[in-house]
């Protein structure tokens, strides 16, 4: 009997332990996004955030209006939840649920999200008309669907992520994470690059923060916030710890409050900063 009190005296011992580990640990948070404009309200998870930001990017850089945006978000929501899932029905995969038995190509080129976008907006922009017909129409003439009507249900939703993060609706998308320590400019730059293409930077001498310059650009502010909207969106992989545009700024820290205003956040720059 002595040997067994023994023992559960030392788990209790040790149960104590790891509850006061656990109380004075600080809270990990839900990690969201949320795209605000006007009534138009979407809230996504930490990976649709990187693939809308990402279907934003490549639309901008082939010059395709924030209606293109629109429609392969909606499209993408309705086959993967916008998840890049490697299984579906017969042999569809990835953010489209593109068939390699139907041309879309190799089983690893689906899965690529850059190539699936791409696929995408390649089938869209033969869509005679596409920016003006109904988005079950557009999105019915690329994927071949089973339920077409289906589409036109996260309109909405894809309208408030589009617009935001075409940057057509300022300081309108943020995130709740988790702050990490630990992020490069190097890895911001790599990650703007491979969405947007070459990209004008200044890293600082520190090596803590990036300026993102653009001012020379036919639409600096809309541009501007395209940026600052794709580094939010992915601030959690980049383990970013503020951006600032245009006299606003966001922090991983104080995510409740979302973009907030700032004197010193530049109008003719992004300024991404890791800690």
């Amino acid at each position: 009997m002595r040997f067994r009190w023994v023992l559960v005296g030392g788990l209790l011992v040790a149960g104590g332990l790891v509850a006061a580990v656990i109380n004075d640990a600080e809270p990990r948070r839900t990690q969201y996004c949320v795209a605000q404009v006007g009534d138009l309200s979407a809230r996504t998870d930490l990976e649709q955030a990187k693939w809308t930001t990402l279907m934003s990017a490549i639309a901008d850089r082939r010059g395709l209006p924030p209606r293109a945006t629109t429609i392969a978000i909606a499209t993408a929501y309705q086959e993967s939840r916008i998840h890049n899932i490697d299984y579906g029905d017969r042999d569809s995969l990835g953010l489209f649920q593109q068939r390699p038995s139907q041309g879309w190509g190799a089983p690893e080129q689906v899965m690529d999200p850059t190539y699936a976008i791409n696929r995408f907006y390649d089938g869209l922009v033969q869509v005679p008309d596409y920016v003006n017909l109904p988005i079950t129409e557009a999105a019915q003439a690329v994927q071949r669907s089973a339920y077409p009507d289906a589409y036109a249900d996260h309109e909405p939703f894809a309208r408030a992520l589009a617009s935001a993060q075409r940057g057509h609706s300022p300081a309108s998308f943020t995130c709740h994470i988790n702050p990490v320590a630990g992020g490069s400019v190097t890895a911001i730059v790599a990650a703007l690059e491979g969405a947007y293409g070459p990209l004008p930077n200044e890293p600082a001498e520190d090596g803590n923060s990036v300026r993102l310059p653009v001012g020379d650009t036919a639409e600096p502010s809309v541009r501007g916030w395209a940026l600052a909207h794709f580094l939010v969106g992915n601030a959690a992989e980049l383990r970013i710890e503020q951006i600032a545009f245009d006299g606003m700024s966001w922090s991983a820290d104080d995510y409740e409050q979302g973009w907030t205003e700032d004197d010193e956040a530049p109008a003719d720059a992004v300024v991404a900063r890791v800690s």
